[in-house]
């Protein structure tokens, strides 16, 4: 089986779907990989380095041409399709509950696609789940980008001039982003506090020693791991609730999404006028409507005194670290998908079943 690796063109994305160690890995199984000239540059990941490990570096349409597999992060644009056939069975994150036309076109194709973001939230699938390994890094480097905003420090600090007292720190959403934005303040030794829809973090967020903000939710509050749209009526009530603490906070991290659609606003511009002047808001939410009002994706806006960053890339800076998580999912993804080097096909089984969106241009998932 050959297995191609593509370069991110996608602005501002550095990290690339395989690293040298898995290549090495996947070529020992087997696997025959081609990787795209500098594919792995922005991750620190040499051309050399492919070579050494077993890989031919050739350019983007011999990949095409040469592999069976093709693999990205970001979906597959109209400049891939272009070059994509029926015989192409496509791995990457293709969102597609939110991207009808993109599946549409693959299966015009009568190509076959594999939905890296539609991993099942199962005990058998975590060392696959793109989303968690991405998540958690980049709620660490959201609780970073904050303290690069602040003109605070987190700890408390006693000096000869006086007492520093402690940042405090409000999570909007403790998924996996959240409470690695959790663990990361209370290292940095900010003062933090939790709200989230399913009431079952509460004891995830106080066993990292946060304070969490109940607000009682009569409706179910999760579906597959991932939480639900809330009511009117929870979402006037969560903002009654957490107010208090956003008014006070110097930082707010704001993580909710929902798979499929446009983020929950959290923080509306009534809500940004009463901050702290000087609060920083990082809502990593951005490329999917934001969870703050005022948020505008890859921009900074100050309004009021607030900082309010809308960013979906906080982990993009740590993309040698992002790479070998993601390259790490697809490994055991693949190895899972396959038996002596061909597909099973396994419809019956969970994991194939849920991320297998499109089989020989016939949507199987919408």
């Amino acid at each position: 089986m050959k297995i191609g690796i593509l370069k991110e063109l996608q602005k501002g994305e550095n990290r690339v779907s395989l690293s040298p160690f898995i290549t090495k890995k996947l070529i020992e199984k087997g696997f025959e990989i081609f990787v795209e000239k500098n594919a792995g540059k922005n991750s620190l990941y040499k051309d050399e380095d492919f070579i050494e490990a077993g890989a031919k570096i050739t350019s983007r349409e011999k990949v095409f041409e040469t592999a069976q597999v093709l693999i990205k992060i970001n979906p597959f644009n109209e400049e891939d399709l272009k070059l994509v056939h029926k015989r192409h069975i496509l791995m990457s994150q293709l969102f597609h509950k939110s991207s009808p036309k993109l599946i549409k076109a693959i299966s015009e194709k009568g190509a076959t696609a594999f939905s890296m973001d539609a991993m099942p939230r199962i005990s058998r699938a975590q060392d696959m789940d793109v989303l968690s390994s991405q998540n958690n890094l980049a709620g660490y480097k959201a609780v970073i980008l904050g303290a690069y905003k602040m003109t605070k420090i987190f700890p408390l600090m006693m000096t000869a001039a006086g007492t520093i007292t402690p940042s405090k720190v409000l999570i909007y959403g403790v998924g996996v982003a959240g409470l690695q934005a959790i663990a990361t303040a209370k290292r940095l030794g900010a003062v933090v506090e939790a709200t989230d829809i399913r009431t079952e973090t509460k004891e995830q967020t106080e066993s990292l020693g946060a304070k969490f903000i109940s607000v009682e939710n009569n409706n179910e509050e999760s579906e597959g791991g991932y939480a639900k749209e809330a009511s009117e009526d929870y979402v006037k009530r969560q903002k009654e609730a957490v107010n208090k603490s956003l008014f006070e906070a110097d930082l707010v991290i704001t993580t909710a999404n929902i798979p499929g659609k446009k983020a929950p606003t959290l923080i509306t511009k009534e809500q940004v006028d009463q901050m702290k002047n000087g609060a920083v808001i990082i809502d990593i939410a951005a490329d999917q409507g934001g969870n703050c009002e005022l948020s505008v994706l890859n921009d900074t806006i100050i309004h009021n005194g607030v900082k309010v960053v809308g960013t979906s890339i906080s982990l993009l800076s740590v993309s040698t670290n992002a790479s070998e998580l993601y390259a790490k999912n697809i490994y055991n993804f693949i190895i899972h998908l396959t038996e002596d080097l061909n597909f099973k096909w396994d419809l019956e089984e969970e994991i194939t079943n849920e991320t297998l969106i499109v089989q020989d241009g016939v949507q199987r998932k919408k």
